[in-house]
C-alpha cells in the first residue's frame, strides 16, 4: 500500500438519510481507500444525535474537536467537551447527542469497518457549509 495523502476538499460528505441531525465527510475508508476501518469528521447540528446502534465486531472512537455533547452506552451516561475521547467496545448499544449551542464536530473511527463506509456512502450526499470549512481548517 502506497501512503494516502488528502486535503478537505477531497472529503466526501453525506447525510445518511434526510431526516438524520449528523452527517459525515469521509477522511479514509474501506472503499475508497481500500484501509480495513473508516475515519469520518463527524458534525451533529444542534440538538442533533445518532439514534440507539450497536456493531457485532467493530469499536468506535469519537474524539470532540468541537462543542459539547453527552454520550449513552449501555445503561452508562458521560459528557463530552472539546479534547475528549470516547472509545465504544464492539456490541455495546450507544448514542451520542449534541447538547451545546451550535454544532459539535468529531473525529470519528470504527475499526473494522463493518459496512459502515457503505452505509454512509448509499447516503444523500452534502457539502460542508462555510462554518464546516472555518472550523475544520483551524480558521
Amino acid at each position: 500500500m502506497t501512503p494516502i495523502k488528502k486535503s478537505l476538499a477531497d472529503y466526501p460528505c453525506y447525510r445518511i438519510t434526510e431526516d438524520d441531525s449528523n452527517y459525515f465527510g469521509i477522511v479514509v475508508d474501506t472503499v475508497g481507500d481500500g484501509v480495513p476501518w473508516i475515519t469520518v469528521i463527524e458534525i451533529f447540528e444542534e440538538g442533533g444525535k445518532t439514534p440507539p446502534n450497536s456493531h457485532s465486531a467493530a469499536q468506535e472512537m469519537f474524539f470532540v474537536l468541537k462543542g459539547e455533547g453527552k454520550a449513552r452506552c449501555d445503561g452508562h451516561e458521560t459528557t463530552l467537551k472539546a479534547g475528549d475521547v470516547l472509545v465504544l467496545p464492539a456490541g455495546s448499544v450507544h448514542e451520542v447527542e449534541n447538547t451545546g449551542k451550535g454544532k459539535m464536530y468529531c473525529l470519528t473511527t470504527m475499526i473494522p469497518n463493518q459496512d459502515f463506509a457503505e452505509l454512509i456512502r448509499h447516503g444523500i450526499p452534502t457539502r460542508f457549509d462555510a462554518e464546516d470549512l472555518a472550523v475544520l481548517e483551524g480558521r
